[in-house]
C-alpha cells in the first residue's frame, strides 16, 4: 500500500505492486480497488499497478457526506505526483467516468487511457429520478431495496440480478455500508452532467472497452464517446458484460497491456 496526501491534506491510498512502466486503475460502484486485483495479477510481472481506493468509497473521509468528482481527481492528481512520467490510467465503471475526469483536468499525466464502460452522462441524468427514489429507500433503513432500485432501473442489469444483489445485503455487512456511496457516486456522475465537449479534447489514445452482454446503455454511451473524441479504439469482450474484471480477468488484462506496450514502453524520441 502507498499513501500520500491531496492538495486538501486528506489521505490517499492505493495498493502499489508489481513492476515496470506505472497503470493507475480506478475502481466501479461498491468496492475498494479489490475488483482490478485479477486484472493487476496478470499484469504485474511487467508493470507497476496502483490500484487507488476512491474517495467515493473511503468510510473514513465521508464524514461530512458524499463528495465530489472534483474532489476524486486530486485524489489522482497526487497519485500521479508519485510517477515521474506519464502512466496509463484505466476505470472502470464509474471509476472509468472519474478517469475522463482526471484525464480532462491533467492530460500532461497519462500516456494513455482504457476506459471500461463509463456510465457518462450524453443526455439526461444518469440517476435523475430513479436516484432520488432510491435514496428515499435508503432514508428509510432498507438498503436492500436502494440497491435493487439502483441495479435495475439505472444500471440496467436483470431484475432477478437486483433483487439477489438486495438479498445480499443482511448476508454480506460491507454491501450494507457500501450501498449509500454507490448512491453518492451516482449523484456525483449527475452533478458534473454533459461533458463530452470537454473529452473531445482528450487526445490521448484511449480505449473504449465493452462486453457483449452489458446493458444496452453502456453500449450507448461508449458510441457518444467513439464518436465525441478523437483518439479512440473500441475493442468489445465477446460473451462478457459489466463485469468482465471478476469473469474475465485473463482478457481485460490484454486489453490494458496492449495498449501499455504500445504507449508506456515507447523509445526515447
Amino acid at each position: 500500500m502507498v499513501t500520500t496526501t491531496a492538495l486538501d491534506g486528506t489521505s490517499v491510498r492505493a495498493y502499489d505492486e508489481g513492476q515496470g512502466p506505472a497503470i493507475l486503475l480506478l475502481h466501479g460502484g461498491m468496492d475498494d480497488g479489490a475488483s482490478w486485483k485479477l486484472v493487476t495479477a496478470r499484469l504485474n510481472p511487467r508493470f507497476r499497478t496502483l490500484r487507488l481506493h476512491r474517495r467515493q468509497y473511503r468510510p473514513d473521509l465521508k464524514t461530512g457526506g458524499r463528495c465530489t468528482m472534483a474532489e476524486e481527481v486530486e485524489h489522482v492528481r497526487a497519485l500521479t505526483k508519485l510517477i515521474d512520467r506519464p502512466t496509463l490510467i484505466v476505470g472502470h465503471s464509474s471509476g472509468a467516468v472519474l478517469a475522463l475526469e482526471a484525464l480532462a483536468a491533467m492530460p500532461e499525466a497519462f500516456a494513455g487511457a482504457v476506459l471500461y464502460e463509463p456510465p457518462c452522462v450524453i443526455g439526461p441524468p444518469l440517476g435523475g429520478e430513479v436516484l432520488a427514489r432510491a435514496q428515499v429507500a435508503m432514508d428509510a433503513g432498507k438498503p436492500g431495496r436502494a440497491l435493487a432500485i439502483f441495479m435495475r432501473d439505472i444500471v440496467e442489469t436483470p431484475a432477478w440480478a437486483a433483487w439477489m444483489s438486495a438479498a445480499a445485503i443482511p448476508l454480506v455487512p460491507r454491501m450494507g455500508r457500501l450501498a449509500q456511496h454507490q448512491l453518492d457516486d451516482c449523484a456525483a456522475i449527475d452533478e458534473i452532467g454533459l461533458r463530452l465537449e470537454e473529452y473531445a479534447r482528450i487526445d490521448v489514445p484511449i480505449v473504449l472497452l465493452g462486453g457483449e452482454r452489458s446493458p444496452a446503455h453502456l453500449g450507448a454511451r461508449l458510441d457518444a464517446l467513439e464518436r465525441a473524441m478523437p483518439n479512440t479504439e473500441r475493442v468489445l469482450m465477446r460473451h462478457q458484460g459489466h463485469a468482465a474484471t471478476s469473469l474475465a480477468p485473463a482478457r481485460v488484462a490484454e486489453v490494458i497491456a496492449g495498449l501499455g506496450d504500445k504507449e508506456l514502453r515507447k523509445p526515447p524520441q
